[in-house]
């Protein structure tokens, strides 16, 4: 069975539990709605294959010596941007001309998200008293669909 094959059986599957809350409301799940929606998907895919890569990185770093710690952030955040620019261009977006202007701005979109996660961190933490496990997960709810927005309207644009 081929990689095309399997990918279309899951987004067959995806489609017909994301349409179930369409019939319960009875608003229609068009194509153009739906192509969105799985564009979006394929972004997290991609989004969760980065922070892997990110932390395997970083804790090799972090393993080989402890000092090494920021060093391991560093060449993780790289790498996983890498990784994003990748998959993006020809997976999410399928764009794959004017490749040193879109890794270019590729780095800007996730450095730009970078600061402002590492931003709202410290307001979570240091200003509002959030826990430092859950703050985080309150990162992602904005980074995340801001990240998704630079991608498409701009990065990949």
């Amino acid at each position: 069975m081929s990689m095309a094959a399997i990918w279309t059986g899951i987004e067959k599957i995806l489609r017909a539990v994301i349409s179930v809350p369409f019939k319960l409301a009875r608003r229609p799940l068009t194509d153009e709605l739906w192509n969105k929606i799985f564009q979006f998907i394929k972004f997290c895919l991609v989004g969760v294959s980065n922070t892997a890569i990110s932390l395997i990185v970083y804790y090799i770093f972090v393993l080989i010596n402890a000092d090494w710690y920021i060093a391991g952030n560093a060449v993780g955040f790289i790498v996983s941007v890498l990784n994003s620019y990748f998959w993006n261009s020809r997976f999410v977006f399928k764009k794959t001309d004017e490749v040193g202007k879109t890794m270019f701005k590729t780095f800007a979109a996730y450095s730009t998200n970078l600061i402002i996660g590492t931003v709202l961190l410290y307001i979570f933490v240091d200003i509002l008293h959030i826990s430092e496990f859950i703050a985080p997960l309150l990162n992602l709810i904005i980074t995340i669909p801001l990240n998704f927005l630079l991608n498409k309207l701009w990065v990949m644009k």
